[in-house]
C-alpha cells in the first residue's frame, strides 16, 4: 500500500511557514520589546551625567571641557536626526535599528576603555549618532505597531520611554558610582549587555515599513513638516523648547548645583536630581495617558513655570527641600509636555511621514536641550553657578508662559 494514502502522512501535506517567519515576534510582543530598547538607549545617554564629576576628579579638566563633552554628544545626535531621521521610511525600520544598536555598542566599549577626555568625547559623539538614529526609528516603529484597540498607546510610550530611560540611567549610574566597584566601568558593562539583548530583538522584530524610493534624497539634511500639519506642529514648538530646556539644565548642571549650592555631594543625590525631574515626568505621562492632549499641554506650561519658580526660590533661600519640590512640579510639567506633544504627533502623522516628523520634534527638543545648557556651562565659569541657574530658570519660566499663550490662541482659533 502506498504511504501517501496513510492517514498519518496527511499532516505532512499541510503548508508551513518558513522558519524566518516563525521566528518573528508578534506585534504585541514587538511593541513592548521596542519600548524596552527605547528605555535602554536613553538610559545609556543619561548614565554619564553622574560620572562627569568622577571624570573631572580623575583627569583634572575644567567645567568648560565638561560642557564641550556634553555638547559633542548633542551635535552627534542632531546631525544624526537631520541626516538619518527619514531613512527608515525608505529602507525599513530594522536595518536602521540594527546599525544604531551596533554603533551604540561601539560607544559603550569606548566608555569602558576611556582613559582621557579625548576618548570620552569620541564615545559621546558615537553615542549621539546612534541615539539620534534610534530615537526617530523607534518612535515611528511604535506607531506602526500600535494596537488598533488602543490608538493612543504609541503616543504615551513615546512620551514616557525617553524620560524613564533618562531617569533610570542617571539614578542607576549614581548608585553604582556610590556603592559599587569600578564606578566608571560597571554601568557601561551592564548597558552593553542591554544592547546585546536589543540586537536579538531587532533580528526577530517584524518589519513595519515597506521600502520605497528616495533613499539618497532622504539623507540630505533638512527639517521638513508637511504643509497640512504645520499649524498643529508649530503650536507645539514653545512647550517643546521650554520642557527640554529644563531637561538640559538638570542633565548638564543638576548634580553640580546640588553639590555646589546645597552641599549635597553624594553621587546618588547627583543621579536623584535627574530622576526627580525625569522619573516624575515619566510617571505623569503614564498617569495622564487618557486625557485630551490640548488640556495636558496647557497644564504642562503652567506646571513648568510654577516648578521652576519654586526651584529658584529654593536656590535663593538655600532650601534643598523647596528646590526638590519645585523639581518634582517641573517634572510633572515635563512629562505632561512629552505626552501631549508626542501624542499629537502620533495622531496626525501618516505612515510615510512618521520618521521625518518625529525627527523634526527631536531636533527641536534637543536644540532646546543642548544650546541653553552649553551656554549655561560657559556662563557658570564667568558669572558663577548661582547666577547662571537663576537666569536659566527665569528664561524657562518665560518660555513656559509663552507656550501657555500659544495654546490659548490655538484654542480660541
Amino acid at each position: 500500500m502506498s504511504t501517501s494514502t496513510h492517514p498519518a502522512t496527511t499532516t505532512t501535506q499541510l503548508p508551513t511557514r518558513p522558519p524566518a517567519q516563525r521566528a518573528r515576534l508578534s506585534h504585541p510582543i514587538a511593541f513592548w520589546a521596542i519600548t524596552a530598547i527605547f528605555v535602554v538607549f536613553l538610559a545609556a545617554s543619561g548614565a554619564p551625567t553622574p560620572l562627569y564629576v568622577v571624570y573631572q576628579q580623575q583627569w583634572g579638566f575644567s567645567a568648560t571641557i565638561l560642557t564641550v563633552v556634553f555638547a559633542v554628544y548633542v551635535l552627534g545626535l542632531l546631525g544624526s536626526l537631520l541626516v538619518l531621521g527619514a531613512l527608515s521610511d525608505h529602507v525599513g525600520r530594522r536595518p536602521v535599528l540594527a546599525v544604531a544598536v551596533g554603533l551604540e555598542a561601539v560607544a559603550l566599549v569606548l566608555f569602558l576603555a576611556a582613559g582621557s577626555v579625548t576618548v570620552l568625547a569620541i564615545a559621546r559623539i558615537a553615542q549621539g549618532i546612534a541615539t539620534g538614529a534610534a530615537m526617530t526609528t523607534l518612535g515611528a516603529t511604535l506607531v506602526d505597531l500600535n494596537p488598533p484597540h488602543a490608538p493612543g498607546r504609541a503616543g504615551v510610550v513615546n512620551g514616557v520611554a525617553p524620560l524613564a530611560g533618562l531617569a533610570i540611567g542617571a539614578l542607576g549610574a549614581g548608585a553604582l558610582v556610590q556603592l559599587a566597584p569600578a564606578p566608571t566601568r560597571l554601568i557601561y558593562a551592564l548597558l552593553l549587555a542591554g544592547m546585546a539583548g536589543a540586537a536579538v530583538i531587532v533580528t526577530r522584530m517584524p518589519e513595519t515599513s515597506t521600502r520605497r524610493p528616495g533613499v539618497r534624497a532622504s539623507l540630505r539634511p533638512r527639517v521638513g513638516i508637511p504643509a497640512r500639519l504645520r499649524g498643529e506642529v508649530y503650536v507645539l514648538v514653545p512647550i517643546l523648547i521650554a520642557s527640554w530646556a529644563v531637561g538640559g539644565l538638570y542633565l548638564s548642571l543638576g548634580p553640580s548645583v546640588a553639590a555646589s549650592l546645597f552641599g549635597l555631594d553624594s553621587h546618588i543625590v547627583g543621579g536623584l536630581v535627574v530622576t526627580l525631574l525625569c522619573g516624575t515626568g515619566a510617571a505623569t505621562a503614564f498617569a495622564l495617558r487618557e486625557q485630551p492632549t490640548a488640556g495636558v499641554i496647557r497644564a504642562a506650561a503652567i506646571l513648568l513655570a510654577g516648578g521652576m519658580l519654586a526651584t529658584l526660590l529654593g536656590v535663593e533661600t538655600d532650601s534643598a527641600a523647596l528646590a526638590a519640590v519645585g523639581t518634582v512640579i517641573a517634572g510633572v510639567g515635563f512629562g505632561a509636555s512629552a505626552l501631549g506633544c508626542f501624542g499629537t504627533l502620533a495622531r496626525i502623522a501618516a505612515p510615510d511621514e512618521r520618521g521625518e516628523l518625529f525627527a523634526v520634534a527631536y531636533v527641536i527638543s534637543y536644540l532646546a536641550f543642548s544650546l541653553p545648557a552649553v551656554l549655561a556651562g560657559f556662563a557658570s565659569t564667568s558669572i558663577g553657578l548661582h547666577t547662571t541657574a537663576v537666569l536659566y530658570g527665569l528664561g524657562v519660566t518665560v518660555l513656559s508662559l509663552a507656550a501657555l499663550a500659544a495654546q490659548r490662541m490655538l484654542a480660541t482659533r
